[in-house]
């Protein structure tokens, strides 16, 4: 019996892996099809739409925009987010549980629910349209992803060793410089990639801060669902997935090399 139910167990894992990566597995092939419209399977083998991607700027003006964004946001999200988890998890102070709801709840609220509130936010000053109100909007939803990640690996380290260079005259900056940021640097990259990943594939916000002028590969996109489908769409998304999964991927191969220095006998 235990043999059956082990078998039926990893049937369920394989199946809802499949129906999880299904989508996937068809936009990847759709990509390299022939056809001139989205048709499942491709007549046949072709680049042209990766080619239609790079050689018309108005793919490639959201593509930048959306990186360049991205990476401000990281940066942003980053300086943000890293104080302000550890001082939700180092701080004791009146009102904390509340400080912690307040910066989470960007994650958890519905998300048109918080576009609308930065657009009438941000109308108010004219930064609708700007790349500004990407930025900023953007890291309002991504500070949270920096904390959650940030706190976890805070949870994990073991004070002791903060205790031991305080105790052998270093000062509370060389504590954190030398000791605490090398320490909880995997949990940061981390909050850094999810931080990308959020400005880099939103769209809801971006429908509403973008206006005319500053659209983003996610707009982008779902305005060309709207007039004009073709392969060309399969080819971006093959290229965000690609993206996506590469950072997630180094974000996991640094925080497994980090636990395996962490939890490494002295002296190894």
């Amino acid at each position: 019996m235990r043999v059956v139910w082990r078998t039926a167990f990893y049937g369920l894992v394989i199946l809802i892996f499949a129906y999880l990566l299904f989508p996937i597995l068809i936009v990847i092939p759709l990509s390299f099809s022939s056809g001139k419209y989205l048709a499942f399977p491709p007549p046949g083998f072709s680049l042209q739409w990766y080619m239609n991607f790079f050689t018309r700027s108005a793919w490639t003006d959201s593509a930048w925009l959306s990186i360049w964004v991205g990476l401000a946001v990281t940066a942003l999200s980053t300086l943000l987010g890293t104080p302000a988890a550890i001082g939700l998890v180092r701080g004791s102070f009146a009102g904390k549980k509340l400080v912690n709801a307040l910066i989470l709840s960007p994650v958890i609220a519905p998300g048109i629910i918080v576009a609308i509130g930065l657009y009438f936010a941000y109308a108010r000053y004219g930064l609708v349209g700007r790349p500004l109100a990407l930025v900023l909007g953007h890291t309002a939803l991504a500070v949270p992803f920096v904390v959650i990640n940030v706190s976890s690996t805070l949870y994990g380290l073991d004070r002791r060793l903060e205790y031991a260079a305080l105790s052998l005259g270093a000062s509370p900056w060389a504590t954190f410089r030398q000791v605490t940021l090398p320490l909880i640097r995997p949990g940061v990259f981390a909050g850094a990639v999810f931080a990308f990943i959020t400005s880099f594939d939103e769209l809801l916000v971006a429908l509403f801060l973008s206006g005319t002028t500053a659209v983003t590969l996610p707009r982008r996109m779902w305005e060309q669902i709207r007039f004009d489908i073709d392969p060309t769409l399969a080819s971006v998304s093959t290229l965000l997935i690609t993206i996506t999964t590469s950072l997630m991927v180094g974000a996991e191969l640094m925080r497994r090399r980090s636990e395996r220095l962490r939890t490494a006998p002295i002296g190894r």
